[in-house]
């Protein structure tokens, strides 16, 4: 049985198109950046009588970690905010293919 031609449906739609930021790459980014400045700072004051310098990191961790991870969001939203002004509209042809055999 011969196979009945395809069927195509031809649909135009309007889509806007821009490129937008890895978020997860600030956040990740921001993080290490506030590892960083945490250990930094541990380092650069001398120690002190009632806290060792482990437990002023975990202090300066949480902190640092969280403002850095604050600071990478945020420049994620501006990026993707610039990112979307930048965007373009487009017109894209959507081609539905199939055959015309209901048999299966």
């Amino acid at each position: 049985m011969p196979h009945e031609p395809v069927e195509t449906v031809v649909a135009h739609e309007t889509l806007r198109v821009r490129r937008a930021p890895k978020v997860t790459r600030f956040l990740a980014i921001g993080v290490g950046v506030g590892v960083v400045a945490a250990l930094i700072l541990t380092m650069i004051f001398p120690e002190n009588d009632d806290y060792d310098r482990g437990q002023v990191f975990g202090f300066l961790l949480l902190f640092c970690g969280a403002v850095g991870l604050g600071l990478g969001a945020l420049t994620a939203l501006i990026l993707d905010r610039r990112a979307a002004r930048r965007s373009v509209t487009v017109v894209a042809d959507r081609i539905d293919a199939h055959s015309g055999d209901n048999s299966q």
